[in-house]
């Protein structure tokens, strides 16, 4: 036991009971936010409040009410949202926290966004992709316009077609579901970049700066590959060296990242 709250201890089980569940209905939360399942998950958590409220004051009336309702919504919350249930399930498997205790498989969106990234290469079509890991950008989803779709080449790829009218700004994707396009993001301030550098590579260093998402961007001009992630940018990828630093990206060894600073790196170093 480590303490007491009035008559009840407290164990160490009980805090990462508390933890666990917490953590669990945040991840929950934070992913269905904005969408009618996020006020339906508020109305369970509701409901199963009042039900504990209920038994604590031996509320009998209350108590069946609250167990009844609670049954009926789970069951309908699970039927309804289930497409989002399952991304959810995604999203959470492919989390750092899992995949430090958990060695999962490659993830297959990184093969959609190759094979995309390629193919706008080679057309000359500017693309640039957002591709979120911890840190959320609710900020630069709000200045674009929803998706939530599910991740595909085609989809890529038809986002950035010249006569595609959400081919300006960029494409944010979350592992496989893609969140919003046409989004608005900042740019860098730094004033060691390249003046070289268009609108879209300076888009691109600046969320990386702000985030951790990685970013991919498309040359216009020259069709030009390049990565960028914590405002270091890589520029000339091949396919084979752009899917490389995807999979070593989303599927990280346990190795701290270095500090902020901005670099120019010949993809064949």
């Amino acid at each position: 036991m480590l303490f007491k709250i009035g008559f009840l201890p407290v164990t160490i089980i009980d805090i990462l009971d508390i933890s666990l569940v917490a953590f669990i209905f945040y991840q929950l939360y934070d992913f269905l936010k904005g969408s009618i399942a996020a006020r339906m998950l508020i109305g369970l958590a509701v409901i199963l409040f009042l039900s504990i409220v209920g038994e604590l004051l031996n509320m009998s009336a209350l108590t069946w009410i609250m167990s009844n309702l609670k049954t009926v919504w789970v069951i309908a919350f699970v039927i309804v949202f289930q497409p989002e249930l399952r991304r959810f399930l995604v999203y959470l498997g492919q989390s750092r926290i899992v995949r430090f205790f958990v060695r999962v498989g490659e993830p297959k969106f990184i093969d959609h966004v190759v094979d995309a990234t390629m193919e706008m290469s080679d057309k000359n079509f500017g693309a640039l992709i957002v591709m979120l890991r911890d840190t959320g950008v609710k900020s630069v989803l709000e200045t674009g316009i929803s998706l939530q779709a599910q991740l595909s080449k085609p989809l890529i790829s038809a986002v950035f077609n010249p006569r595609s009218p959400l081919h300006d700004g960029a494409l944010v994707i979350r592992n496989d579901v893609a969140l919003a396009a046409k989004c608005i993001l900042p740019l860098s301030q730094n004033p060691n970049l390249d003046p070289a550098l268009g609108t879209r590579h300076r888009a691109a260093v600046g969320i990386s700066e702000q985030s951790d998402a990685i970013v991919i961007v498309v040359s216009e001009e020259t069709g030009m590959v390049s990565i960028v992630e914590d405002g270091k940018m890589v520029r000339g990828l091949t396919e084979d060296l752009l899917r490389s630093r995807l999979k070593k990206a989303f599927a990280p060894t346990p190795k701290e990242k270095t500090g902020w600073r901005f670099t120019f790196v010949n993809a064949d170093e």
